[in-house]
């Protein structure tokens, strides 16, 4: 299938959202190419008028939070172009949605939108899912701040990490060049964590750096070596109680992230001990999707003309 151009409007809200268009327009189109592999949208062909135009809506069938609005539009863009459908109403993400509210409400050709569909759905589910998890967190560590992990769908990191923004989360790394973790296994093959420490400003003075710790004599060693962020991995809240105390007893500035082993019926607790942030893979990797529909309202009577439903 030949794809079709982008809108200025779909455009904008793309990159107002922060997210590269020609990035977004790749995985859309890969996502396309998965549904379209094997010819052509059949049953929609044998059953769907050519000229025929329905007013339709995405409406959540369930409580979350709004995430992937701009990606469903390039997906609907790309199948059907732009000028040949219309926007008529929608939400901003990050909007929380309540049972039975629209995300967005069109105006469009019905093979186009049908075939748009899924891959519009599977995108804004998933995210919304993500952002929807992120929110419950991000409520529940608050002064603290939830933040997530390279621990994303591969291929998907931009928009995990997108949603996770729209849930009210905070961004870790994005990858393995913008920023240091040092593991255990690093503080393994450095031979401790000072040596670890000392061997990654050497080669990278300039970009942030973590170390991971998983007892209080490496949270010690951590803060004399000159780590201003300290990741307190699988700690007892009482053990992690003690290391913030450690850390601003110091006269350094130093941050710490719980993490390991974290649920959300534990959350206020850690968040209560004083740690900065709190790390939580399962914001992108175990977010169950929201459920969102598409369903057409009504066809739209070409002798009348369309009207903003």
């Amino acid at each position: 299938m030949k794809y079709q151009e982008l809108s200025p409007a779909t455009v904008a809200l793309v990159a107002g959202a922060g997210l590269e268009v020609s990035d977004i327009v790749a995985q859309v189109t890969a996502a396309l190419d998965e549904d379209l592999a094997y010819g052509p949208d059949v049953t929609t062909a044998a059953t769907v008028p050519a000229d025929q135009r329905v007013v339709a809506a995405v409406a959540a069938r369930e409580r979350g939070v709004l995430a992937g609005l701009p990606v469903a539009l390039v997906a609907f863009d790309l199948v059907m172009g732009a000028g040949q459908w219309r926007l008529l109403d929608h939400r901003v993400d990050g909007t929380v949605l309540n049972p039975g509210d629209d995300a967005l409400r069109l105006e469009a050709p019905t093979r186009g939108l049908l075939t748009a569909e899924r891959t519009a759905l599977n995108f804004l589910g998933h995210l919304s899912g993500v952002a929807t998890v992120t929110a419950a967190w991000a409520a529940e560590v608050a002064p603290a701040r939830v933040r997530d992990t390279r621990k994303t769908i591969p291929g998907l990191r931009v928009l995990d990490k997108y949603a996770v923004r729209c849930g009210g989360g905070v961004n870790h790394r994005m990858g393995l060049g913008d920023a240091a973790l040092i593991k255990d296994n690093h503080v393994a093959a450095a031979g401790s964590v000072g040596a670890a420490i000392s061997a990654v400003q050497a080669r990278a003075p300039s970009i942030p750096l973590e170390v991971e710790c998983d007892s209080a004599a490496q949270v010690s060693e951590a803060i004399a070596s000159g780590a201003d962020l300290i990741l307190l991995d699988n700690m007892t809240v009482d053990q992690m109680r003690d290391c913030v105390v450690l850390g601003r007893s110091s006269g350094r500035p130093v941050r710490f992230e719980a993490s390991g082993g974290l649920t959300l019926d534990s959350a206020a607790a850690v968040a209560g001990t004083g740690v900065d942030f709190v790390a939580v893979g399962a914001l992108t990797h175990s977010a169950p999707v929201l459920d969102l529909g598409l369903d057409v309202l009504r066809v739209v009577d070409p002798s009348v003309g369309s009207s903003g439903d």
